[in-house]
């Protein structure tokens, strides 16, 4: 299982009040819903290896000097080379990292690249088990396939109660993609229908279903492009005018979208799972300091009974 940890503590600061705060008043409100997530995914999934995926750099300059608008958005106006990250967010963030190295939890991250790279790395290099991601981010459904070890994504966008678990059949039926690709097309199709939350314009008037069947036409994005330059007749003059009208812009996205799959990923602690080095007295020294219940008490209970038959 590989968690994209930094979409979990985003998710967990907007979904719970920040009334929830420690005994000193610093809101743990994302603290304490990582933790029940993580706790509720280690329950649920018995996963037999765990490591949770760190951003290095949530902005990396390969993407920008490829593509300026990548999360432009996003640049705190005070720090331009940090991410705008609410105020009572960022001081909550090294009371994670502190539980998961209490946990015994596998943390992971390469020198210049987003968490997006480390799992993308991971996946890749994974040649002996089955691979679940767990994020909220949809570029990350292009890491599914089949062989040589099948991998899935469990795609939390809508909360953990609504996961949905997506291999390339459940993606492929989805989106209109090849079955027999579903991830790299469904990476081209990103790169055609952009995104604005990440700064990506993709192709004026090519929506996702456009798209989607376009590279399933087509192929492949790179065959697409050669097919509108050679004036192919199975594009219409409109698209293939926006595919050329948008060529400075499609050479540089597939190195902003599609995920580095060789990262210099460093693992932190080993990732086998239940962790064999948990240290309870500091994750009590944690419960207490910080206020947090029962959702220590609920992560330790996942991981004691973590491998057990059920």
């Amino acid at each position: 299982m590989l968690v994209d940890a930094a979409g979990l503590w985003f998710r967990s600061f907007y979904a719970l009040p920040e009334s929830l705060t420690a005994p000193d008043g610093t809101p743990v409100n994302s603290v304490r819903g990582f933790c029940d997530m993580l706790a509720r995914l280690i329950t649920d999934r018995q996963p037999g290896r765990l490591i949770a995926c760190l951003d290095n750099d949530w902005r990396p300059q390969f993407r920008v000097d490829l593509l300026p608008s990548y999360k432009a958005h996003r640049v705190a106006e005070a720090e331009p080379d940090e991410e705008d990250v609410p105020d009572s967010l960022g001081p909550q963030v090294p009371i994670i990292l502190e539980v998961l190295a209490a946990a015994g939890i596998a943390t992971a991250e390469a020198e210049g690249f987003e968490a997006d790279d480390v799992i993308g790395t991971l996946t890749e290099q994974e040649q002996r088990d089955p691979v679940q991601v767990v994020t909220g981010d949809r570029d990350l459904f292009q890491l599914v396939r089949s062989t040589p070890t099948p991998a899935r994504v469990v795609y939390v966008g809508a909360g953990l109660a609504k996961a949905q678990d997506y291999g390339p059949a459940e993606l492929a039926e989805r989106y209109a993609l090849s079955a027999d690709r579903a991830g790299a097309d469904y990476a081209d199709m990103a790169i055609l229908r952009g995104d604005p939350s990440d700064g990506l314009p993709g192709v004026a008037g090519i929506g996702e279903k456009t798209a989607a069947k376009l590279i399933t036409q087509f192929g492949s994005l790179e065959a697409l492009l050669e097919a509108a330059q050679a004036g192919d007749r199975g594009l219409t003059p409109r698209v293939r005018g926006k595919l050329v009208e948008a060529a400075e812009y499609l050479s540089a996205a597939p190195g902003v979208v599609r995920v580095a799959r060789n990262a210099p990923v460093v693992l932190h602690r080993p990732d086998g799972f239940p962790p064999s080095d948990v240290d309870h007295q500091r994750l009590r020294q944690l419960q207490q300091q910080w206020g947090l219940g029962s959702s220590i008490d609920r992560l330790i209970s996942a991981i004691e009974r973590s491998g057990q038959p059920r």
